[in-house]
């Protein structure tokens, strides 16, 4: 529950896509007419444009031509937390149920080399993303919280994560690695970067068109079909058209109830003074999150901010998105409500900007990557949180789809997977808003010292399958 208003900044944004855009890009060219092209793809954010870098460079002959309708990564590639986290986009035990405990585990690998390789190519070609790789701290602040570490902890052993990928943290680690207000334990995985996510997006986009792609931005694509994309401007039409619209899928016909568009929201303080920093530490970097149920994720920016963030208002109904990030008071006020509990001497500061962004979420919340050789459709996406590092591998399971080679990625569990849609409305607000509803509570119940999980936290898992 919010119990203080938050202190804005005298220059305060509250939307205006994210605070990582200090100034906003000015959209490129759009499309001027009928293209043709070997690769049509939909959408330039992270997994677009992920795709594109890869086919070019895998065969540098290939016309491949993206279409956006905004700017090269106006939605989520460009208002996320900043972590490039290896944590997997859904549940080892559901992608085990298809292909087998074995194949899960070798996805989880695969995540937790696609966070060097994002950093390699950020390197390679000269992107500057404010990129530091600490690894990710876990925070329990109730006694719940802690059980639900230890569970988490003995879980990722038995998938496989041994005392080099995650770890219990003694009082001393966590006292001087970060101070967090009323921490019981901790958890350490290195297997996690910082970056600044705008600087990120428009980088790739850099690199992908020195390659040679073409990206016509201010071009929305009102139709997909087999062998093209139709825009307001003219039609691409392409032996594949690969579908990289993540939570904004739900904006194209037929594809209204495939991916639930969640919102998660984010605030950012003003630089912090050295003062500050004395008493909560942080010297090395690394991305922060919590065992709450409502949970929370943060960073420290590389100007001495901290970025914080939270679910907010999670879902709006019809599946709508709000495209220019606005953001409710309450959520701006509770965020910060919570970002003094973690760290009270932060109160002396203030919010600089608030904002909101979509993330597609699937109904068996476990992310897919298909392509269709007959008619030449493809996609992925349904990250659920987890696409910053997520997309690289799906960028670059896409490129061995089309190309149609046999390899290590395309014969990953999440590869062809079919999930089946989300219930109509109102059942798909009630559902979701009842979810978190439910988790807010729990939170507050385990807070007043329950032990144990709250049954409330259950049974919102049971509601919508999460």
């Amino acid at each position: 529950m919010c119990t203080m208003s938050a202190p804005l900044s005298p220059g305060f944004v509250n939307g205006d896509v994210s605070f990582w855009y200090r100034s906003l890009p000015t959209p490129g060219n759009p499309l001027d007419g009928d293209r043709e092209a070997d690769v049509a793809i939909v959408g330039a954010g992270y997994t677009g444009l992920w795709t594109a870098y890869y086919l070019k460079k895998a065969q540098p002959s290939l016309k491949v031509v993206v279409l956006e309708k905004e700017f090269a990564g106006f939605g989520a590639s460009g208002r996320n937390g900043g972590w490039l986290t290896g944590a997997l986009a859904g549940d080892p035990e559901r992608y085990a149920k298809t292909h087998g405990p074995d194949a899960a585990r070798r996805l989880q690998r695969a995540m937790f080399a696609a966070v060097d390789e994002v950093i390699r190519v950020a390197a390679e070609e000269g992107v500057e993303a404010d990129i530091v790789k600490g690894g990710i701290t876990t925070v329990a602040r109730s006694a719940a919280q802690a059980g639900r570490l230890r569970d988490d902890l003995a879980w990722q052993r038995e998938w496989g994560w041994d005392e080099e990928d995650v770890r219990l943290l003694s009082p001393g680690e966590m006292n001087e690695r970060l101070r967090v207000d009323g921490a019981l334990s901790a958890t350490w995985s290195p297997h996690c970067a910082r970056i600044q996510p705008a600087k990120l997006v428009r980088g790739l986009a850099r690199a992908v068109r020195d390659l040679g792609v073409e990206i016509f931005e201010g071009t929305p694509v009102t139709r997909i079909v087999g062998g093209g994309a139709v825009t307001p401007y003219g039609t691409v039409t392409a032996p594949y058209v690969l579908r990289c619209t993540e939570g904004f899928t739900a904006n194209l016909p037929g594809h209204h109830r495939d991916w639930l568009p969640m919102n998660s929201s984010m605030i950012v303080t003003e630089p912090l003074p050295e003062e500050v920093w004395e008493t909560i530490g942080w010297a090395k970097r690394e991305l922060l999150g919590d065992m709450a149920h409502y949970y929370m994720y943060a960073q420290r920016t590389a100007d001495d901010r901290i970025a914080f963030g939270g679910r907010g208002k999670p879902y709006l109904f019809g599946s709508k998105v709000n495209e220019r990030g606005l953001t409710h008071t309450w959520t701006v006020d509770a965020l910060w409500d919570l970002l003094v509990s973690f760290f009270p001497s932060v109160a002396s500061s203030s919010v600089a900007h608030a904002w909101s962004g979509v993330l597609g979420v699937p109904r068996d919340w476990c992310a897919t990557v298909h392509v269709d050789h007959t008619t030449g459709l493809g996609w992925a996406g349904g990250y659920t949180g987890h696409g910053v590092t997520t997309t690289n591998l799906a960028g670059r399971t896409l490129c061995d789809l089309v190309l149609r080679r046999d390899s290590e990625l395309t014969g990953l569990p999440w590869v062809d997977r079919r999930v089946r849609s989300w219930e109509p409305e109102p059942l798909r607000w009630l559902g979701v808003h009842s979810m978190y509803r439910l988790y807010r509570l729990a939170d507050a119940r385990e807070s007043r010292g329950m032990t144990k999980t709250s049954t409330l936290a259950k049974i919102a898992n049971k509601i919508t399958g999460h």
